[in-house]
């Protein structure tokens, strides 16, 4: 692997790496020499070498670019051109504002609170294979972005609750979720379903919501509420080793103000298996100080990922990708 990547790119390290079931995570790659340092060099290296990448991300299930002259939306755009996979528009209750062609902010929800490990868009249908994130301004403290691999936790779990983890599997799990009528800022889940879902119109909000396998319900102050069901709480992707990804949101939805994670058939999923999966995420989650100009590459259907409380500014760029 170092002998081609050294033709354009050169492995570094980064505090906070891990090596996890003998891949180094997040892969780091370097410019080859300084002068190759610039955003224009590093997009050619990206076209050149789509294929090579694609399977670092893949084998390592995050990349981190660093060291390279990424200035703005603008340069992280290029980068996600660059790289060949078709974009995919986030859906979500995460308050998010369009900055340039395909780059969109990260979560604007207040930098105070975490973010709890999520799949991008796990819930949908849809959902992208890879997430890509720039930071633009790095936070003067906290504001990691923290990553877990998703077939450990599936491995803890079952160690710890074979049955319960085994009844969740049987019967799939049912989420419910309260969209407000307009965007509030004050939350990390503040996102109305006109912004949401792309319409000022309740009928056509109804009919893409249904669209994307889930019931809808109307609430007296304008709210919509969704209910997604069934759903999996593992699933084995194809190339990534026949491993069992913790492929749920049931820490992020359950027991929450606007949310639910039950078992499918209406079944309570007990607090204690909720609490302590919450802590065997953090356990095994992975996480580095953020640099200005760092480029960092997931694989969706291998990792979850975070933030933690941040103070300001910080400003994180995204793009999601098919």
């Amino acid at each position: 692997m170092e002998a081609f990547a050294g033709k354009d790119f050169k492995i570094g390290e980064c505090q906070g790496q891990k090596v996890v079931d003998g891949e180094v995570m997040p892969l780091v790659l370097l410019p080859p020499e300084p002068a190759r340092g610039d955003a224009g060099s590093l997009v050619a290296a990206l076209k050149k070498n789509r294929e090579w990448f694609d399977q670092m991300i893949i084998k390592n299930s995050a990349v981190l670019l660093r060291g390279f002259d990424v200035k703005n939306a603008e340069d992280f755009n290029e980068i996600v051109e660059a790289c060949g996979w078709e974009d995919i528009r986030y859906i979500g209750p995460a308050p998010r504002t369009h900055i340039y062609k395909r780059i969109w902010t990260a979560n604007e929800g207040p930098l105070s609170e975490f973010i709890y490990y999520h799949h991008e868009m796990v819930l949908f249908k849809e959902n992208p294979k890879k997430v890509i994130l720039f930071c633009e301004v790095p936070p003067p403290e906290g504001g990691q972005t923290p990553f877990v691999p998703s077939f450990r936790v599936t491995e803890r779990m079952l160690e710890e609750f074979p049955e319960e983890v085994e009844e969740m599997e049987k019967k799939g799990l049912k989420y419910t979720f309260t969209a407000p009528s307009s965007n509030d800022t004050s939350s990390m889940r503040g996102r109305g379903w006109q912004d949401a879902f792309g319409t000022p119109d309740p009928a056509e909000a109804e009919r893409r919501v249904r669209a994307m396998g889930m019931d809808v319900e109307w609430l007296p102050d304008g709210g919509l509420k969704t209910i997604i069901c069934p759903r999996s709480l593992t699933r084995v992707f194809e190339g990534r080793k026949e491993r069992r990804m913790w492929y749920n949101t049931v820490v992020g939805m359950h027991g929450k103000e606007i949310s639910s994670a039950t078992m499918a058939d209406g079944t309570e999923i007990p607090d204690h298996v909720v609490k302590r999966c919450g802590e065997i995420l953090d356990e095994e989650s992975i996480q580095f100080k953020w640099e200005k100009g760092d480029v960092l590459f997931f694989d969706n259907m291998a990792l979850l990922h975070g933030r933690r409380p941040s103070l300001p500014p910080r400003k994180v760029l995204v793009a999601t990708c098919k």
